[in-house]
Formats: C-alpha cells, sequence, structure tokens
C-alpha cells in the first residue's frame, strides 16, 4: 500500500516549461476571442491551440507520456463539442453567460475536431522532437 502511494506520488512534478506556454496560450486563447473575429483565426486556429493548451495545463501538473495524454485530450475536447451539439449551455441556462458559452462553446462542428486532431499531431510531433 505504501509503494503505491508513493509511487502516485512520484507523479505529480510542477513543470515551469510546460506552466509559461500554458499561460501564453491562455493569453493568445483570450486576445482571440475578445479581439479576433475573422474566417480563419478564431474558428481554426483557436480550436488547435485550446488542445495545446489542455496538453500543456495537465503536463504543468502530471508526469504523463505524451501519447496517452493526447488521446485523453483528444476525446475530451470531443466530449466538449458532443456538448455543443446537444447545447448544455442552453440546458444549463447559461445562454445568457458570455463566458460560458466561450468556455463551453454553443455549435457543434465537425471542423472543430478536426482543428482537435490537428492539435494533437502538432503536439506529438513538437514532443518527439523534443525528447530526441
Amino acid at each position: 500500500m505504501i509503494k503505491s502511494i508513493k509511487y502516485f506520488y512520484l507523479m505529480f512534478k510542477f513543470n515551469l516549461r510546460y506552466f509559461m506556454c500554458f499561460i501564453f496560450l491562455l493569453i493568445t486563447e483570450i486576445l482571440i476571442a475578445l479581439y479576433v473575429h475573422d474566417e480563419i483565426i478564431r474558428p481554426y486556429i483557436g480550436d488547435l491551440l485550446v488542445v495545446i493548451l489542455i496538453y500543456c495545463v495537465v503536463k504543468t501538473f502530471l508526469i504523463i507520456a505524451p501519447l496517452p495524454l493526447t488521446i485523453s485530450v483528444f476525446i475530451f475536447a470531443c466530449f466538449i463539442e458532443l456538448l455543443q451539439y446537444l447545447q448544455v449551455v442552453k440546458l444549463l441556462g447559461l445562454q445568457h453567460n458570455k463566458l460560458a458559452r466561450v468556455i463551453i462553446g454553443t455549435s457543434f462542428s465537425w471542423t472543430d475536431m478536426l482543428c482537435y486532431f490537428a492539435g494533437i499531431i502538432i503536439i506529438l510531433f513538437i514532443e518527439k522532437v523534443r525528447l530526441k
């Protein structure tokens, strides 16, 4: 029992590099949401970056291999997209809450899932290059 607790404890470690990437991506996403109203950056680049942001925030605190984490992040992003399809913001009565609409989203799109997948591919490429 003690060994498993010790092993679990070793899985947590603060990583400043991933934290700085997370902060940079968070600021970028906020700026995109507030100030960019175009047909390329906001709908596509923003979705691509959000999976990288989620990956970085998890890697800030957990020691986990890139592949299982990227798969988990992709599944999570697709789950959020499914919630958009089900109009969860409206079901929860949050349709007038701008923050909830921005964070959760309000419109389902298959293209968003392709952007999430592209973000995952970028993460795996960067991690492969970084680990060499």
